[in-house]
């Protein structure tokens, strides 16, 4: 029986013909020399399986599935995965080749429970035109610390600039196969939260492909909406259960303000009860955002006037 492989590289595909297989070639390309690349196809209705399994030659373990979300096609691919560390790589993002052996080298220092993050920029459709810039979160941090500025800043990290243990995925448990939008949210603040410590990897660059107009963050139906706060209120539950405190508190306030107000007027039937729990927490001075237009037009007539006429768009 061959020896397991030191990273799993674990690819949820759903309808990306146009990206996957500049996605595999970078899956491929990783200078670590002991790896697997696991993609799991969600029931795609395009031609992305058939251009995954014609990587089948170089290696690639290809599965398919009915569709049943994100979360489901990460979880079929750990279930098979059989690495010490997980990469997660959606089938539209790159990874530089050397990103994975660069965390590793870190990895080996710090310990299992070490989460490791990267440096990552955002593009459409070249990596030539990236953007890196700086982010709130690309730093060296406490589990705590991480979570509460991610709140507090409405900070993001993408899947694919983490490297996780194996043992460290074991702790956090499964995806949540409930959730559709910010089902990578809810899981990698879960995964941080396991941690001993974030360390971040600089020079290990990834590429987070944007403004694609079938990503799942760019719905906004109301069962989107429930997902997105459903995500919130888990996060919420794991950040109290490590720290109940004035400031954790503080900090789940503030992530259920902000969603009140991005899921206005779109989807509000949960409001009341959000709104509750807000006070229940102690409460949040924060303030919509939006550009001076929308500023202005708060301020006269009240956010939610302002929001229903687009001044924030």
């Amino acid at each position: 029986m061959p020896a397991a492989p030191t990273v799993s590289i674990v690819i949820p595909c759903y309808n990306a013909e146009p990206w996957v297989a500049a996605t595999l070639e970078s899956a491929l390309a990783q200078t670590c020399p002991d790896k697997e690349i696991i993609l799991v196809d969600d029931g795609s209705r395009d031609r992305g399986l058939d251009v995954a399994r014609s990587y089948v030659s170089r290696g690639v373990t290809v599965i398919a599935q009915a569709n049943r979300g994100a979360a489901a096609a990460r979880n079929r691919g750990l279930e098979v995965a059989r690495g010490e560390f997980i990469q997660f790589l959606d089938a539209d993002d790159l990874l530089a080749p050397d990103k994975i052996e660069r965390q590793l080298a870190v990895a080996r220092a710090q310990g299992p429970l070490s989460l490791l993050s990267g440096q990552w920029g955002r593009f459409e459709q070249t990596i030539a035109a990236t953007q890196f810039r700086p982010e709130a979160l690309c730093r060296d941090d406490d589990p705590v610390d991480w979570v509460v500025t991610k709140f507090e800043q409405n900070a993001m990290m993408h899947p694919a600039a983490w490297l996780v243990s194996r043992e460290l995925a074991r702790r956090a448990g499964p995806w949540d196969e409930r959730l559709t939008l910010d089902d990578d949210g809810e899981y990698f603040t879960r995964v941080v939260l396991h941690a001993t410590s974030v360390r971040y990897c600089a020079d290990a660059l990834s590429y987070y492909r944007s403004n694609l107009a079938t990503s799942l963050s760019q719905r906004q139906s109301p069962a989107a909406w429930d997902s997105a706060l459903l995500a919130i209120e888990l996060s919420i539950e794991k950040l109290l259960a490590r720290e109940d405190s004035p400031r954790t508190r503080h900090a789940a306030a503030s992530a259920l303000q902000r969603f009140v107000y991005e899921s206005y007027p779109g989807s509000v039937a949960q409001h009341p009860r959000v709104q509750a729990r807000i006070q229940a927490l102690g409460g949040t001075e924060l303030p919509p955002e939006g550009g001076g237009r929308f500023q202005l037009a708060r301020r006269l007539l009240g956010w939610r006037l302002a929001k229903r006429l687009g001044t924030h768009r």
